[in-house]
């Protein structure tokens, strides 16, 4: 930025590079700064996550004993149905997005988001779409009960929350394109120079794929939804059979943004992992390269095996082939991500501090998930598993183990950056560990519920699988204990700035331009692009 001069011509300086920022409530509000944005969004998603998992131990609280006990299952289909809504879209998604809006412009030297205003209102987009969502509850005939894919017919028998879920989604989708376009744009053209693509931190790259995969992906969803709103309201019959509609042909729309939209949910995962296991193996990671096209062929792959969520549809046997061997592809970039992480630390110093424990955990339980999945791609064992505890298990294997774990880890390694002081060790590793015992609790017995037959979203079940349920019921409560002393215990004290005064890199063997500024990050970063050496991880002079 240019400096202000005087009527004399000398310079006033630009107040920009004094620490200034608006203070109370309107700093907040108005937030244009990347940093307050990016807290915005990690506090939404932790309060909506916090939401989703009372929503969570209500489906477990019920299904503790065989017989109804707690609810009808009415009120556990609204359950299932909100509670992935509200994971998916309130809590997963934009803790992403937040890490984005504070590390991307960190880590490629730019003094902020492309666009500030736009950042602004696509972070307080959120909340309207929230409070529909969780107000839907207490609107006539209760919350949507469809199931969070929200399949045809079911929705067009529901009540008026439907149409509120279905605002709620617009809402969402226009804020994640919003939040997309300001990634990509702020990536392409912000990078400070002598940051070349090809020397960009991985997790910027993760967020350059994701964000073009949301912008093909949500406005599918969008149609599919709408297409729902005028079979519900307009006397069209896209999903109506009695109209001369197709309820399958929802099934093909949502699967084409469901399929993607789970990558979406990993990918800034990789790049999470992909920046703290090279620092805490004090090694460079192993196939920069190969990472970043592994990265991209995910992506292309995930548009073309959408219907592998549809082999009991009765699709031709020549469908099912494709859609089986295209998902086995999948597999191969994903295991030269697996693979480059234990190539990395394989003979590094390791050391176990609590991020590079969640990193090391994510990669263990990302990858079981992983292996089921393949089991699961296999069209005549996905037609025997098809909508049984055994598909819970898989997906929640990697959503919770993969994208949860690794924000959890993005949390321990940029916290003393963000807060500027140091989380306490010991309850961080309390918080891991507890946090991997219970999930693995509550969710291996889920694959042999699976396999026995127990179907999913059924509020109640016959006795033989009354030891299983009430394991994972156990091991569910367990895990949401273990996050309320993350909020408690770790995330209350970094905010207000208890703890020991973290110093500019706090980790020995950490690399990257976040490094090279103080902790806590001050409020305006970057004003004048920095000057890079030659591998683009620090700051020359």
């Amino acid at each position: 930025m240019s400096a202000v001069l005087d009527h004399h011509g000398h310079s006033t300086g630009d107040h920009a590079h004094d620490d200034h920022h608006p203070h109370g409530w309107r700093r907040w509000l108005f937030a244009t700064n990347h940093k307050d944005i990016g807290t915005l969004y990690l506090l939404f998603s932790l309060t909506m996550l916090m939401i989703g998992g009372v929503l969570a131990l209500g489906i477990r609280a019920e299904l503790f004993q065989p017989g109804l006990q707690l609810v009808n299952p009415e009120l556990f289909n609204q359950l299932t149905t909100m509670h992935g809504l509200i994971m998916v879209f309130g809590a997963i998604m934009p803790a992403f997005v937040g890490f984005a809006n504070w590390m991307v412009p960190l880590q490629i030297g730019a003094a902020d988001m492309a666009f500030a205003r736009m950042n602004n209102f696509s972070f307080w987009l959120l909340i309207p779409a929230a409070l529909l969502l969780v107000g839907s509850f207490f609107m006539p005939g209760g919350a949507p009960a469809a199931g969070w894919t929200l399949y045809a017919p079911l929705t067009l028998q529901m009540g008026p929350s439907m149409d509120a879920g279905i605002f709620a989604m617009h809402i969402l989708g226009a804020s994640s394109i919003m939040g997309s376009i300001n990634i990509i744009v702020t990536i392409l053209n912000m990078r400070a120079p002598g940051m070349t693509l090809m020397k960009m931190p991985l997790f910027c790259w993760t967020w350059l794929i994701t964000a073009y995969l949301l912008i093909a992906v949500m406005p599918v969803l969008a149609g599919a939804i709408t297409m729902t709103l005028t079979d519900r309201h307009f006397g069209t019959s896209f999903f109506n059979p009695a109209g001369g509609g197709d309820p399958v042909m929802y099934q093909h729309i949502f699967w084409f943004f469901g399929h993607p939209e789970v990558y979406i949910m990993i990918l800034p995962a990789f790049g999470i992992v992909s920046a703290i296991i090279p620092t805490f193996a004090r090694k460079r990671l192993f196939g920069y390269t190969s990472m970043v096209y592994a990265t991209a062929s995910i992506a292309i792959l995930s548009f073309i095996v959408w219907a592998h969520h549809m082999f009991t549809t009765g699709m031709p046997v020549t469908g099912q082939l494709f859609f089986m061997y295209a998902t086995m592809l999948i597999a191969i970039p994903t295991g030269v991500k697996i693979f480059n992480w234990i190539a990395t630390m394989w003979r590094g110093s390791m050391t176990f501090e609590t991020p590079m424990l969640f990193a090391v955990g994510f990669i263990f339980v990302f990858t079981m998930g992983g292996f089921t999945g393949l089991i699961l791609s296999v069209a005549p064992v996905d037609i025997q598993l098809q909508d049984t505890y055994y598909v819970v298990a898989h997906f929640h294997y990697v959503l919770v183990a993969g994208s949860l774990y690794a924000m959890f880890a993005g949390f321990y390694y940029w916290c003393p950056k963000w807060t500027g002081v140091m989380y306490s060790e010991a309850r961080g590793k309390i918080h891991f560990w507890g946090s991997l015992v219970f999930f693995n609790v509550t969710f291996f017995p889920m694959h042999f519920l699976g396999l026995a037959g127990m179907p999913r979203r059924y509020a109640d079940y016959p006795m033989q699988f009354a030891d299983f349920n009430m394991l994972a019921s156990i091991g569910a409560f367990g895990f949401g204990l273990m996050q309320v002393y993350f909020i408690v215990f770790i995330v209350i004290p970094a905010m207000m700035g208890k703890g020991e005064k973290a110093a500019q890199k706090p980790w020995e063997g950490a690399e990257g331009l976040e490094w090279e500024i103080a902790s806590p990050a001050p409020f305006h970063t970057f004003e004048t692009p920095p000057k890079l050496n030659a591998s683009a991880t620090r700051i020359i002079g």
